[in-house]
């Protein structure tokens, strides 16, 4: 039986099914998950830096603690890649048999490698990268992307159907596969913008369609935490090498254009007349 197959078969289970959620963070991505799953689950919530959570019909939410959430039958980690494994021990005693474990980091080798160590061998676990964010989903996940990295048991592919079937591009793919190319795709967007946005505000009169589309990016992560851009340039392990890349090729750059520019210095252009 096909990937596509068993996606389909299980969105009609999932949709007949009401799923009582786990959320373990309530920052900027943990809101954005509260968002989109208020209207389909039962959210229990924890996060120790709040009292309340504020859900999208209004009501304000007692939050709870890590016991709690290990009750519900799927937990969400919206924690920063570096408090991973402390969160996993932290979590692990409470977990019941069954539970499905799932991630949102940005990378995904060390935040798997966190759960596959810390947690017990009768929790399922699924890594996830939601490819998308707080600003770029400002308005809505249709269409957006979704990483999905198996790692333990089979209610991943409910999970898949969820996703699909509220309209996410479910990307099934491995968390080494994920680190690379996302090295590239993040590494040195997040580079560029990050560089770009510490120099100074951006033109917005004079500008061409290219450089509005670059203003766009450098706006939809200029104001992500610094544990974001830690874990996209410092956790992910193939981060350093497209970096050293990246800075060899503007170096190799700069080095022609001060060789050009010493070469054939700037003159007035010779106007020859004939007469």
């Amino acid at each position: 039986m096909g990937l596509n197959t068993n996606i389909n078969s299980a969105r009609g289970m999932m949709n007949k099914q009401p799923l009582d959620v786990g959320l373990v963070g309530f920052g900027g991505f943990g809101r954005l998950i509260v968002r989109e799953l208020a209207a389909h689950c039962d959210l229990t919530i924890c996060d120790p830096a709040f009292s309340r959570a504020l859900m999208p019909d209004g009501r304000r939410v007692p939050l709870q603690g890590l016991a709690e959430v290990a009750q519900c039958s799927i937990v969400i980690l919206a924690v920063p890649v570096a408090r991973m494994a402390h969160v996993c021990r932290a979590l692990a005693p409470h977990l019941r048999p069954g539970t499905l474990v799932v991630d949102v980091g940005s990378v995904k080798v060390a935040p798997i490698q966190d759960m596959r160590r810390h947690l017990p061998e009768h929790v399922e676990v699924l890594g996830t990268h939601p490819l998308f964010g707080p600003q770029s989903a400002k308005e809505s996940v249709l269409g957006r992307k979704i990483a999905l990295c198996p790692v333990r048991g089979s209610r991943w592919r409910r999970v898949a159907a969820f996703l699909k079937a509220r309209g996410l591009e479910v990307i099934v793919t491995t968390a080494d596969a994920h680190d690379r190319e996302l090295a590239m795709v993040q590494g040195v967007t997040h580079l560029i913008g990050k560089v770009l946005s510490d120099l100074g505000p951006l033109p917005e009169r004079l500008t061409t369609a290219s450089f509005d589309l670059l203003r766009e990016a450098v706006c939809m992560v200029q104001d992500d935490p610094p544990t974001v851009l830690h874990a996209i340039e410092v956790a992910n392990p193939y981060a350093a090498e497209v970096r050293e890349a990246f800075f060899a090729q503007a170096e190799e750059m700069r080095r022609q254009f001060e060789t050009q520019s010493d070469t054939h210095p700037t003159q007035p252009p010779q106007v020859k007349l004939v007469g």
